[in-house]
């Protein structure tokens, strides 16, 4: 299978995807990116740990680092390998006692994985050939359509933040993520977290 190397880009939330998120995958050494809608949990899990925010009890991707660590068990990459029915599907490959596994996973699961493992992520050529959005082919793309999670999507528009938060200084923002961390409300974390990377 030729495959080629994606890294993420950004995450984003649009009015059309009823509570999802748009994550956007962009090819390392091309011009392509690859949007694909995730929910909202595995959205969270990706971007806390893309901003090293540690949540104050461990998610379950957290968890499974931490047992995969406990048994010596090495993600070395991640590969999102399918596409059918508007879904894509994806493997998490493993190293364990000079093994090589494969580990079925949605992309989202595999993902957030692959960040704590800093292990790369590649997509197949066929699913970038099909479901790649070219930058000269951006202009044309429309807003997100709704979709279950796994789908692609078309890449988003970031919307404006609420008045409430524009009306904050960084200093008061970053106290509010601090707060909503503790009180384990990782979606608004995830939005002010945005709002500070904006402003900076």
């Amino acid at each position: 299978m030729n495959k080629v190397q994606v890294d993420i880009l950004g995450l984003s939330t649009s009015p059309h995807t009823n509570g999802a998120y748009a994550l956007i995958l962009y090819e390392v050494e091309g011009k392509r990116k690859l949007p694909i809608i995730i929910g909202g949990f595995e959205a969270q899990a990706i971007a806390l740990k893309l901003e090293n925010i540690k949540p104050p009890r461990p998610f379950t991707h957290d968890l499974f680092k931490a047992v995969a660590d406990t048994f010596q068990l090495k993600v070395t990459e991640i590969v999102i390998d399918e596409l059918h029915n508007e879904t894509f599907y994806a493997k998490v490959v493993c190293e364990m006692d000079g093994e090589s596994h494969e580990i079925d996973a949605r992309p989202s699961d595999a993902i957030a994985i692959a960040v704590r493992f800093s292990a790369p992520i590649f997509v197949s050529e066929e699913i970038m050939n099909e479901a790649g959005i070219k930058e000269e082919d951006e202009k044309e793309e429309s807003a997100l359509p709704e979709g279950k999670e796994g789908k692609p999507a078309e890449l988003p528009s970031t919307s404006a933040p609420p008045a409430s938060r524009t009306d904050l200084s960084i200093a008061d923002l970053q106290k509010r993520l601090e707060e909503a961390i503790d009180k384990e409300e990782y979606e608004e974390a995830a939005r002010l977290r945005d709002e500070i990377t904006r402003r900076k």
